[in-house]
Order: C-alpha cells, then structure tokens, then sequence
C-alpha cells in the first residue's frame, strides 16, 4: 500500500509540473482537454526517480563517489580512535606483557638477623646475620615467560578480532545510514510529486477527464508520500545514532555521507572465501595460540618435578669467646609425595582441551560462513537481477504506459499501476543492496561484529 503511493504520486509530478506551466484559461477549461494536452502532463514520468543508467546499471540517486560528505574511512578513523573496546583490548595487551616481565624474575633474596645464648653469664651471646636465596631449577622461569608469552599473543589476537568488530560495524552503520539517506532524499522527492499531483488531478477532473476517485486516490499518494518521508527520516536519525556510538562520539551530529552502494564490491567464491577466513581469522589464530600455551604449560608443569634449592649463610660472633664463626644452609625438598602429578595431569587435559578448541573453531567459522555466504549470494544475484533485467524493463514499462497514457490508450490509474511498480522496484533494489552491503561487511570483517558487546577474555 505504502510503495503504491509513493508511485502514484511520482507519476503525477511531472504532469502537475507541466499543467503548471500551462496557460491560466487552459488550467481552468470546463470542456475536456484535447488529445494532444494529455502528452504535456507527463512528459517527465519516464525519468527514473531512483537512479541513472549506467555501465553498473542503475545506481541510488547521490551515489557518486564525488559527492560531497564524510567518507567511510573517515568513519573507520573515528572508531579506531574513539572505540573504548579497542583501548579496553589494548590495555589487556599491555596488562599481558606485564605479567609476562614478572613471571621470569629471580626471587629476591632474603637477609635477616641471627641471635643466640642471649644473656648466657649476662653476656650477649652469639650475634650476626644472615643471607638466603632460593635458587630456580630445571629452567622453571624461562618457561614461566614462554607461557606468558602466549598469553601475550592471545591477548593480541583479541584486540585484533576487537577492531574487525569495530570496522565490521562501522561499515554496516554506514551503508545502512546511506540507504537512509538516499531513502529521505526519495522520499523528498515523492512529497513534492505528490503535492503536484494533487493539483494536476484537480485540474483534470474540471476538464472532467478524470473522475473524483482519481483526486482522492492522488490525496491518498500524497498523504502517504508524508507518512513514508516521516519514517524514512526516523529511521536516518535512527541509523545515525547507532553508527555514531559504535564509532565511539555519540555527540557526533548527522552528516551526509559520501559513498556509492555498489561501487568496490568484490565478487567471492565460496573456496577462496573459507580458505581467507581460516588464514586471517584472529578468532582462529587465537585458539591456536592456546594450543601454543597449553604446550608450553605442560612442559612448565613437567619442570616442576624438580625442586627449588633454598641456600642460606650466615655470620655470627660469639661475645663469650670473642669467636666468629660461619653457618651454611642447603635445603632441597625431596618429592616423596608430592612430585607435581596433578598440575601434570591438569594440563595434559588442558592441552587436549585447547587442541579440540581449534577443530570447533574451525567449525563454528565454517558454520558462520555458509550463513553470511547465503546471503552474500542472494543478495548479489539479486543485484545482478536488477540491474541486468528488471530495472530496465520496469523503466521501459513505465515509458510505454507513460506514452500509451499521452496517446488516449490508457487510464489515469494504469498509470499510476506503472509508477507504483517501478517504485516498488527501486525500494527493493535499495534493499538488495543494503543486504549485499552487510553481507560482505561481514566477509571482510572474518564473521565478526558486536563491538560494543562486553569483551571478553577470548577471542
């Protein structure tokens, strides 16, 4: 209902412009219009409100890449800079590395005082100090910072899943705010047809060429022109409000933007597609550093078979004997019960763990991807579609029943049948674009989106 009156008020525009233009006494006339004054109220009809051919087919109006406007790099830019995941996600790098430094540091030695036979005879007895310093065994800190070391490198991968999220969102944003945009501007357009419209169907029912029906039905297009501008401008602001959070400046006022909804798309396979995504996903790399970390845990763990040594030595004097005298200490626990087996044994699993980890990873892309593929390749037919055939043919339609309207050979309301299937066509051409938009959106971003979701600690 909504799109046949957008199309009935296009059609109408350009024949109220004309009728315009005409002398007052002919606007005016009681008796019929002649033949020949039927072509002059729509010689602008056939023109497609949408777009304009071209060696893509037919494009949304104001898609040119010259036009004036923020850029999606521009966007990209602001998020990057602006997107507190992405500091949340380097911070966590950082926070890694950190941890990284202090699991490969020696113990610190221990100093303290050493006092016996205090007031023996009233003397002071033996007085001194001592030194001790745990000694680290079997290699125990160098693998200490190897697994840190992964840790650090998952913590990378994440923050780099982290800004494909972010980008993958900035892009959807925007090409769902230039749908919006471009859907206002038509919007616009049709308001002001309609308007036209209802004058030009008032005049031609004075020339009692068209019946009242035909007003009410143009007052209806008009009307309904208003109510789809409305919501076409709701969902801008709409559109807007989100893209300015997910790049981080939600203060950030609409502005138009300069793109075009078909211009760079790449066509995919589904092998080269899958083979990218399981090269370039951090989501993937991640669970294989895990399997990295898993490994250097065990052997961590398998080091912690071999005790610490504990060294001490000491000075003492002995005021009685006015002697001085050295004391050294060596202890070494012996693993009778404890030998590290059940650290061992948790990380065996944990290896085994992460291991299936990077199979179910694998799956789950797999998974994720014939999902967006789907839609890449409908979507992409579908643009396809359009602009190979039914563009052309409802333009063409719209030409022949435009002329067959100035001939005498059809009804007001077939044409108004004709506009409303060719707007009816572009709305959805915009849809078959904005959908091909997300969906390679979502290629490009390796399957991930949700920036603004809590981070969590994986990838």
């Amino acid at each position: 209902m909504r799109l046949a009156m957008i199309i009935v008020v296009f059609l109408a525009g350009p024949a109220l412009k004309q009728a315009a233009a005409q002398p007052p006494e002919l606007r005016v006339a009681a008796a019929p219009l002649p033949a020949d004054t039927r072509g002059a109220l729509a010689p602008e009809l056939v023109r497609p409100p949408l777009g304009h051919p071209t060696e893509h087919g037919f494009l949304p109006p104001a898609g040119h890449p010259s036009a004036p406007g923020m850029t999606l790099a521009e966007l990209e830019s602001i998020a990057e800079r602006c997107n507190p995941t992405l500091a949340q996600a380097a911070a966590r790098v950082q926070a890694a590395r950190g941890e990284q430094l202090q699991v490969g540091l020696y113990p610190n030695p221990v100093v303290g005082y050493l006092g016996s036979e205090i007031g023996n005879e009233g003397r002071a007895g033996q007085q001194g100090g001592f030194i001790g310093q745990e000694i680290v065994t079997a290699g125990k800190l160098q693998l200490n910072r190897a697994v840190a070391g992964q840790e650090v490198r998952q913590a990378e991968f994440v923050w780099a899943a982290q800004r494909f999220r972010v980008l993958t969102d900035v892009r959807r944003g925007f090409y769902e705010v230039l749908v919006a945009q471009r859907t206002v501007e038509l919007a616009q357009q049709l308001v002001g047809i309609g308007e036209r419209g209802v004058e030009t169907a008032e005049q031609l029912m004075k020339a009692k060429e068209v019946a009242r029906t035909d007003v009410l039905q143009a007052r209806i297009e008009a009307d309904s022109a208003q109510i789809l501008l409305q919501k076409a401008q709701n969902r801008y602001t709409g559109a807007w409000r989100t893209l300015a959070a997910v790049v981080g400046d939600p203060a950030m006022q609409p502005t138009p933007l300069a793109g075009n909804l078909q211009d760079d798309i790449v066509p995919f396979t589904w092998e080269d597609t899958l083979n990218r995504l399981l090269i370039e996903s951090p989501q993937l790399a991640g669970a294989q550093a895990g399997v990295a970390r898993a490994r250097a845990a065990l052997s961590r763990e398998a080091a912690g078979r071999v005790p610490n040594v504990d060294l001490q030595a000491g000075v003492q004097y002995d005021n009685a004997t006015q002697d001085t005298y050295t004391t050294v200490q060596v202890g070494v626990p012996i693993p009778v019960h404890n030998r590290n087996q059940g650290n061992i044994r948790k990380a065996q699993a944990e290896l085994t763990a992460a291991q299936h980890e990077v199979r179910r990873v694998q799956l789950a892309l797999r998974q994720q991807l014939a999902a967006v593929f789907e839609q890449y390749a409908t979507a992409h037919q579908q643009v396809e579609k359009y602009n190979r055939d039914i563009m052309p043919n409802a333009e063409e339609s719209l030409k022949l029943v435009s002329s067959g309207y100035r001939q005498g050979e059809f009804s007001y309301l077939m044409l108004l049948t004709a506009q409303r299937t060719y707007f009816q066509t572009s709305l959805a051409y915009l849809d078959a674009l904005r959908d091909l938009r997300a969906a390679v959106a979502a290629i490009e971003g390796n399957l991930l989106g949700g920036s603004l979701q809590a981070l969590d600690r994986g990838v």
